[in-house]
């Protein structure tokens, strides 16, 4: 199923869990609503639930079980930080979670480059001619992040 626009983060959950369903994967969702409660507002009065604008902040955080381990944050301002096997892409657009997971689990998503001197990437391409590429810090990269190599 596609998801063309996800105007909310309980639409962006809902497709997420969608995904998981699709690929046999477990969902847990834990939410924060209000201002005093999201993370980017940590300057909010203490139970004040209204951004000044009077909108009312929705931020949801889900984990999804399985190899690769990943984790999507969803923010109000209509962004998301995605982990995979801790490799974290920050500022990935809302709209494009759905086709980044199916990325990830359709076995699209693949790591480039050398292991030593560090250069390892993992590389998510979208549809579109998108793609995000962060690099994989870790001194140990997971079996997955290996396994999932390709020629540079």
């Amino acid at each position: 199923m596609k998801h063309p626009h996800l105007p909310t983060t309980e639409s962006a959950v809902r497709a997420i869990r969608e995904i998981a369903e699709e690929y046999r994967r477990t969902a847990t969702v834990t939410e924060d609503i209000g201002a005093d409660r999201t993370s980017r507002r940590t300057a909010a009065d203490p139970f004040t639930a209204l951004d000044p604008d009077g909108t009312l902040p929705h931020e949801a955080f889900v984990e999804l079980d399985g190899t690769p381990q990943v984790c999507v944050r969803l923010h109000p301002e209509g962004d998301a930080r995605i982990a995979v096997d801790h490799v974290e892409f920050h500022d990935v657009p809302r709209d494009a979670v759905p086709a980044f997971l199916r990325s990830v689990y359709g076995g699209l998503a693949h790591t480039r480059g050398r292991f030593f001197p560090p250069g390892l990437w993992l590389v998510v391409p979208l549809p579109g001619d998108t793609v995000h590429k962060e690099l994989v810090t870790s001194p140990h990269p997971t079996p997955w992040l290996l396994r999932n190599s390709r020629a540079t």
